[in-house]
């Protein structure tokens, strides 16, 4: 199935239409201020392409998960700041999504502006599980783009959802996918149809059950599977060790027993922890092997022989997907392991690997930690769109895009 894109559109001319754009400006905030800008960085090459080409671009996107209804805090006015900064002309900022605000600028545009609509989740219709319901908000966002409007869909990071912005308009407009949204979509058909091997999958993050069904599809196809992060202390409780206080699944230690079992050749997991005493920056911390954590203490990141060894591993491979920290990167004691990993990663692009960041926490932990972007060959701006499509699962936002 064909999916047109950005060239296509553009090829076709934009000049004095209206386009909606689809981004994925999901950043995260410290008060008012943006601690992570990089989907935003990676969304402004679409809408600059078509401003540039003269269209009156009108651009929706969520922050956070406000409950259908405005939350201050939660408003993108520091985001049309920031992007307006990027694309070098100014961002007006809806005072609302659909409404009066939003129709009165909407139709004040002029070739080249740029309106970003106020946070679509602010109404509930957004996330609404009635098919007529979404209908009728992505009736009124194609108002806003007239009825020779196009709609470009941009947010990689909620193409898995079946969503107004993302779904629904799509049925009402000429569809095309941004740059965004087709470079990612190419990244990963990459590692599902033939990645060049040996092909190792590093996962971290606190769940086992968030990425249970990932562990399923992959670690059949893969030749090294290295576990990290919060969850790595359910698996080892499953081999029967005391994990003292750390993150603990306990309804999936059976899950975790049966995937080692199934996977013994494949699965990795650490030899050594940090454990701390508390769950803070400035806990007391030591290093243990993964079987003497103390009563009392939790683990809060991998050691460092356990990244000696998970290097050794990564360095070798041809083909990595990586997604999820290996320890609370956010603390400095503990963010030698999840740097360890991605340094190892590096190394391996280095030497002629191909290796994708999948999106969320690890893209967050790229740049918290100053590793080089381009030490990736791709840092993918949404996690849990990643991760469904290497399930095999059907993206709702990808398919409705196909002709």
């Amino acid at each position: 199935m064909a999916v047109k894109t950005l060239q296509d559109l553009l090829a076709e001319g934009v000049e004095g239409r209206g386009v909606l754009v689809r981004s994925d400006l999901n950043v995260p905030l410290d008060g008012g201020s943006i601690t992570d800008p990089g989907r935003i960085v990676a969304s402004a090459p679409t809408i600059k392409a078509l401003a540039e080409a003269g269209a009156k671009v009108v651009v929706t996107a969520h922050l956070g998960r406000p409950k259908g209804e405005p939350d201050p805090k939660l408003s993108l006015a520091p985001v049309a700041a920031k992007l307006s900064e990027e694309l070098g002309r100014n961002v007006q900022l809806a005072g609302d999504v659909v409404g009066q605000d939003a129709l009165a600028r909407s139709e004040g545009l002029t070739d080249g502006d740029v309106l970003l609509l106020e946070n679509i989740r602010f109404d509930p219709r957004e996330t609404s599980k009635d098919d007529a319901e979404r209908a009728k908000l992505a009736r009124a966002l194609v108002e806003l783009v007239g009825d020779d409007g196009a709609f470009v869909s941009d947010g990689f990071g909620v193409v898995h959802r079946k969503q107004a912005s993302v779904y629904d308009v799509a049925q009402l407009l000429p569809h095309y996918a941004g740059g965004l949204v087709a470079t990612e979509v190419e990244v990963l058909k990459k590692l599902t149809t033939d990645p060049e091997r040996p092909y190792a999958v590093v996962l971290g993050g606190s769940k086992v059950s968030d990425k249970l069904a990932v562990i399923e599809a992959l670690a059949p196809k893969v030749d090294t599977l290295v576990i990290g992060g919060g969850m790595c202390f359910t698996f080892l409780a499953a081999q029967g060790l005391s994990v003292g206080t750390s993150l603990l699944q306990e309804e999936m230690v059976g899950t975790c027993q049966d995937l080692l079992d199934r996977f013994a050749d494949v699965i990795h997991l650490p030899v050594d922890i940090v454990a701390a005493d508390k769950f803070a920056a400035d806990a007391d911390s030591k290093i243990v092997p993964a079987n003497e954590i103390p009563e009392g203490w939790m683990g809060l990141d991998v050691g460092p022989e356990s990244v000696k060894r998970f290097a050794a591993l990564l360095t070798e491979a041809k083909t990595i997907f990586w997604n999820g920290p290996m320890g609370v990167f956010e603390f400095e004691n503990f963010a030698a392991g999840t740097r360890g990993v991605a340094e190892a990663i590096v190394t391996a692009t280095g030497k002629g690997a191909f290796t994708v960041v999948g999106g969320g926490d690890s893209a967050a932990a790229v740049r918290t930690l100053g590793l080089p972007e381009d030490g990736f060959s791709h840092i993918s701006t949404g996690g849990g769109a990643s991760l469904e499509y290497l399930e095999g699962k059907e993206l709702p936002g990808i398919a409705v895009l196909e002709d």
